[in-house]
């Protein structure tokens, strides 16, 4: 049984639902196009004929903590309406997570000795001889990171740090040309 024949008000979507009345087994579902499966992200469809349960349940775990929540065919008025609060529940707690990480990613951790977050102070030994620079680290596109070191030796402790300082600011403001 598909969805259009099951659920009239569901024309936008192509998968199959399980059939269990004529077998007792439930079918394989097939996935939806790619537009709609990232459309889908989190949001898993939940029928169980059985027990009287239909509808769309969306599942998020971040940093341990997990987030769901689900969203009935009857109480919502039929699975087109379910399937799109569904998707604005998660659409929500997605803006609210990406507000939560990214304020917990710029923060300085108690390891870090230069109080600036992505700037650090490195040693580095090689051959017996011991380097020292103050490093810039940022991401500037998800996947991707740019490190900038300046050496102690060269530029001496203070302007080494300042320099690391200017370069990750301009990293992250975009201005490095990356």
């Amino acid at each position: 049984m598909t969805a259009r024949g099951a659920y009239p008000d569901l024309d936008l979507f192509d998968f199959t639902l399980p059939d269990t009345r004529l077998t007792g087994k439930r079918s394989m579902t097939t996935l939806p196009p790619m537009s709609e499966a990232q459309d889908r992200y989190a949001i898993a469809r939940i029928d169980l004929p059985g027990v009287g349960t239909h509808g769309w349940q969306v599942r998020l775990q971040r940093q341990g903590k997990r987030y769901a929540r689900f969203f009935g065919d009857g109480v919502w008025g039929g699975a087109a309406r379910a399937y799109e609060a569904a998707r604005e529940w998660r659409d929500e707690l997605l803006r609210q997570l990406k507000t939560v990480e990214r304020i917990r990613t710029c923060r300085t951790s108690n390891r870090n000795q230069s109080g600036v977050v992505g700037v650090s102070k490195v040693t580095v030994a090689t051959n017996g001889a011991t380097y020292e620079f103050w490093q810039a680290t940022w991401s500037p596109e998800p996947g991707r990171r740019r490190t900038v070191k300046f050496s102690i030796s060269r530029y001496g402790e203070r302007q080494a740090f300042r320099l690391a300082v200017a370069a990750r600011e301009e990293g992250i403001s975009g201005r490095d040309g990356s």
